[in-house]
């Protein structure tokens, strides 16, 4: 296929070169943050600058679950099954209750408000991590110019215990973040202050141990063309990451195995559908679908 480059021998059992890349819907302003719910058989997904969340489905195709929807940007599901979400305008994380009502988990640390919550992912044990860069208030395309009052993070949230905690400080600006399937390793991209002429480009690597405590932070892959924005790993670990040409696969051990390749940039991406094999991509303006021979990781 076309919009596949191998690059690694390891990456052609990866990809199915008779699986076409498939438009499922276009001209959104800017696609970000999507999420698979399996037992309904679809996928959320934020038109950011457009302030919804829109639904996908086979049999239903795209509509409006949520608008406004706060200038949402990244979510995820909680182990009860919860859609959480990064609101940009609020600059609050946010629950969907099983009922439809919308609870604030956290919106300030230490007295201050958060920045713009930008991506986020629930482990095992019930904790939510997320990114806080100034991107969404940096601007009124994503949720408003308004001033920051914190510097950015990387933050974990115990809905348990409602402590929030403050995990790495020494970014411009974190963005996606994914766990290893084991749960032992950290990625989180880093893509800089958002107006410098030359963006950091790399995913940084931490260990986490089972207190909870991160260490390590050192640069584990960078992608060019562009910058490393959302990823998601798969069962084998896998990082399938956005990059201005498409999507990335990146080995455990940081090689770059191969490429599809797609008409415009990707921001984020997610796996799902049958078997949780289905990539899906935030390409700018468009929502592309493609079949791969792997599948996405799921929490224990």
């Amino acid at each position: 296929m076309d919009s596949l480059d191998i690059l690694d021998d390891r990456f052609r059992a990866m990809v199915l070169p008779n699986a076409p890349l498939e438009t499922l819907g276009e001209g959104y302003g800017w696609l970000e943050g999507p999420v698979w719910f399996a037992d309904h058989a679809c996928l959320y997904v934020s038109d950011l600058p457009n302030d919804r969340i829109l639904r996908w489905s086979a049999h239903a195709g795209v509509s409006v679950f949520r608008e406004p929807s706060g200038f949402a940007n990244g979510h995820a599901r909680d182990r009860q099954g919860r859609l959480l979400g990064c609101s940009h305008q609020h600059r609050c994380i946010t629950r969907t209750e099983l009922d439809g009502s919308v609870s604030v988990l956290v919106a300030h640390f230490a007295g201050k408000r958060l920045n713009s919550p930008n991506d986020i992912i629930c482990k095992s044990d019930g904790t939510i991590w997320f990114t806080d860069p100034p991107y969404g208030i940096n601007t009124d395309y994503e949720g408003g110019k308004q001033p920051a009052e914190l510097p950015p993070a990387l933050y974990r949230f115990d809905p348990a215990t409602a402590t929030l905690s403050l995990m790495a400080d020494d970014f411009d600006g974190p963005n996606g973040l994914a766990f290893s399937p084991d749960e032992r390793i950290l990625y989180v991209s880093e893509s800089g202050r958002q107006f410098e002429a030359r963006p950091r480009r790399h995913i940084r690597k931490f260990a986490l141990d089972p207190d909870g405590r991160l260490s390590g932070g050192e640069v584990f892959h960078t992608v060019e063309p562009g910058f490393a924005d959302g990823f998601r790993v798969d069962e084998q670990g896998n990082i399938w990451s956005s990059a201005a040409d498409g999507v990335h696969c990146i080995a455990p051990d940081g090689t770059l195995l191969g490429k599809i390749r797609t008409p415009s940039l990707v921001a984020n991406l997610a796996f799902g559908g049958r078997n949780r094999s289905r990539l899906f991509l935030c390409a700018s303006h468009r929502l592309l679908a493609i079949y791969t021979n792997v599948r996405g990781c799921v929490r224990p």
